[in-house]
């Protein structure tokens, strides 16, 4: 992988890459990250996953994304969809996290409405930390027995309200993973900070969704291009949340 913007000679290494996504230091509120992979054309799936436009590049900012973060943030419908389970502890991981003075590895916070998540899926079989549920007061939770449960909002979830309760755990740097209503919701409570998006050398066309697709239009928000980073036609854009 190589930098095309800033321009850099030679190929990135693993500590290059650490310094580019890195999050900013001494956070005093939450600083959401996003990370997507959409098709040249715009697809933001291959037949309901994201695998069929992923790459290897792709994939390692994307574990990158994960290891520098204190919480993942993903919505139900991609937790089904892409069968989550827990964050892996390899040794490389632990390593790079604890080099960074983190302990463990972070926990994935599912936001539900109405808390309809499978107690026996391995998001909560398959992990080392439990996941967090982030619903609404009316929500059921009852068959999510020893799962750490958060209310934020009465009929829907309040993205701002579920940053607040992150942070008041010490969770400041949130790696969002989608889905595309999960971002359109943070875009239209101008929560995001970064865009961390590949696109694929490939055209899906079909009824693929696009990468944020909310029940209404947001203001649109000014983002700076901060890196391009390329590999074998795959192009990883990084776009930082603009001065105007």
């Amino acid at each position: 992988m190589r930098s095309v913007w800033p321009p850099s000679p030679g190929e990135l290494t693993g500590a290059d890459l650490e310094a580019i996504y890195a999050y900013p230091e001494a956070l005093d509120r939450p600083w959401v990250q996003v990370n997507f992979v959409s098709s040249a054309d715009g697809a933001v799936e291959v037949d309901t996953t994201s695998a069929g436009l992923s790459h290897a590049a792709d994939r390692q900012v994307f574990l990158l994304g994960r290891d520098l973060c204190d919480v993942i943030l993903v919505g139900a419908g991609t937790a089904r969809a892409e069968n989550y389970r827990g964050v892996r502890a390899g040794a490389k991981r632990l390593e790079r996290r604890r080099r960074l003075g983190f302990t463990t590895v972070p926990p994935i916070a599912v936001v539900t409405r109405t808390a309809d998540l499978d107690p026996h899926s391995p998001l909560f079989t398959d992990t080392i930390v439990p996941p967090i549920v982030v619903t609404t007061t009316g929500a059921d939770t009852g068959h999510l027995e020893g799962v750490e449960v958060l209310r934020a909002g009465d009929d829907d979830v309040d993205v701002t309200l579920v940053l607040q309760l992150l942070a008041g755990r010490g969770l400041y740097r949130v790696d969002c993973e989608g889905g595309p209503r999960l971002f359109a919701e943070l875009i239209a409570a101008d929560l995001v900070d970064q865009l961390c998006l590949t696109v694929a050398p490939l055209l899906v066309a079909g009824g693929a969704g696009r990468i944020a697709a909310g029940p209404a239009p947001a203001v649109p928000r000014r983002m700076d291009l901060a890196s391009v980073l390329v590999e074998d036609g795959f192009t990883l854009l990084r776009y930082r949340r603009g001065a105007g």
